[in-house]
């Protein structure tokens, strides 16, 4: 760790220490509402569909690379390499149609045989009757197919208690971008 990566751990923990202990309790709160009254829900389906923008380079730029092993450059899969993302999710497919959330998360190039990532992400919704709530998606995405389904593993808000799929299909790629199209089915309560 640099000298710069030092100094911000070492603010990080002052701030951490600086602040004044909370006890929380689920007793008595909404959680614990939803929590009681579970065994009377039905189970929802909720379809959702909206583009996710990886802008890899320039001003602009979403997704940065965290880590790679010494060999990735010279694998033809990009094979150890490790990028953290908080890309747009947008209604159109164009970057300037309306924002609905943020894709956050993380994607490590996982195959030498092919190109194939491991995504690890939260579809965090920032508008709309959804808004506050999050999918997570983990799994495997052979970016090389054209499409390709990633499970749903959990939510929040609107979504607790989340399982499904995402349906991802290439919709654009250059060097300096790429615009994926989902599709994603979510059970919930």
């Amino acid at each position: 760790m640099g000298k710069v990566g030092l100094i911000f751990l070492n603010l990080l923990i002052s701030l951490c220490l600086a602040m004044p202990m909370v006890q929380t309790t689920i007793e008595g709160s909404e959680t614990e509402q939803w929590f009681q009254n579970l065994h009377l829900a039905k189970q929802k389906l909720t379809r959702l569909h909206f583009y996710f923008h990886d802008v890899v380079l320039g001003p602009n730029q979403t997704s940065v690379g965290v880590a790679r092993a010494s060999n990735t450059f010279k694998s033809p899969t990009v094979f150890g390499l490790v990028n953290v993302f908080d890309n747009a999710l947008t209604k159109g497919s164009e970057p300037t149609s309306e924002l609905l959330g943020r894709a956050q998360g993380l994607y490590g190039f996982a195959s030498q045989e092919e190109v194939s990532l491991l995504m690890a992400m939260n579809f965090v919704f920032t508008s709309g009757k959804h808004n506050g709530s999050s999918l997570t998606v983990l799994g495997r995405n052979p970016v090389v197919h054209s499409v390709r389904e990633l499970p749903i593993i959990g939510g929040t808000g609107v979504f607790r208690l989340a399982r499904g799929f995402a349906l991802a299909k290439t919709y654009f790629i250059n060097a300096t971008l790429a615009i994926v199209e989902y599709n994603v089915v979510a059970l919930h309560y």
